[in-house]
């Protein structure tokens, strides 16, 4: 049953290289009392933590308040009928850009976010992939004609970040703010 007092945020974490934003972004909707999280984690996203990262899978699904495994297609955020106030993936990887862009839900993460396009909520996709050819492209003109945001983690300089951890906290909370998500720690632009 769902708490009415808590927004519901999906993220899908996915291989594409950058799991630190995803995590970060976890990490920081958990700060926030009135966020409930509902996390997927594709079998290629487990071995970019691996790489990526000294934290364990245990460690990062505790981050989250509930835990789906991206082959259950039954499970809760695969309908539309499951209330949900947005879902971020982050990063997002050029396969599963082209799953959500065709509308191929071959697992649980792209059959929400397919949910979350045609129920007209919210997705921020980071999109995390460099150089970018035609395909991408056009990928990226698709879901943003379907109504995605396409988020790059691009860095916020102006910040004037010490370290990377500033990087990924900044860019992480900008992406945040796209699901109305307000990090007060999120340093902006305040004018010369």
């Amino acid at each position: 049953m769902r708490n009415a007092n808590k927004r519901r945020i999906l993220l899908g974490l996915t291989g594409a290289s950058g799991i630190c934003y995803g995590i970060r972004a976890l990490e920081l909707m958990s700060e926030v009392t009135d966020i409930e999280t509902h996390l997927m984690i594709t079998p290629s996203a487990r071995r970019t933590l691996e790489l990526e990262t000294e934290r364990s899978l245990k460690d990062v699904k505790q981050l989250a308040d509930v835990v789906y495994s991206t082959r259950d297609i039954a499970a809760a955020p695969a309908s539309g009928s499951f209330q949900t106030d947005g879902m971020l993936v982050a990063p997002c990887s050029i396969r599963a850009l082209s799953g959500i862009a065709n509308s191929y839900s071959a697992d649980l993460l792209t059959r929400s976010a397919d949910v979350t396009l045609k129920e007209r909520r919210p997705l921020v996709l980071m999109v995390r992939e460099a150089p970018l050819h035609l395909g991408h492209l056009r990928l990226m003109t698709d879901v943003t004609e379907m109504g995605a945001t396409i988020f790059p983690p691009v860095p916020s300089f102006y910040t004037e970040p010490m370290d990377l951890d500033a990087v990924v906290s900044q860019t992480a909370s900008r992406a945040l703010e796209q699901l109305e998500i307000e990090i007060p720690e999120m340093k902006r632009w305040r004018g010369v």
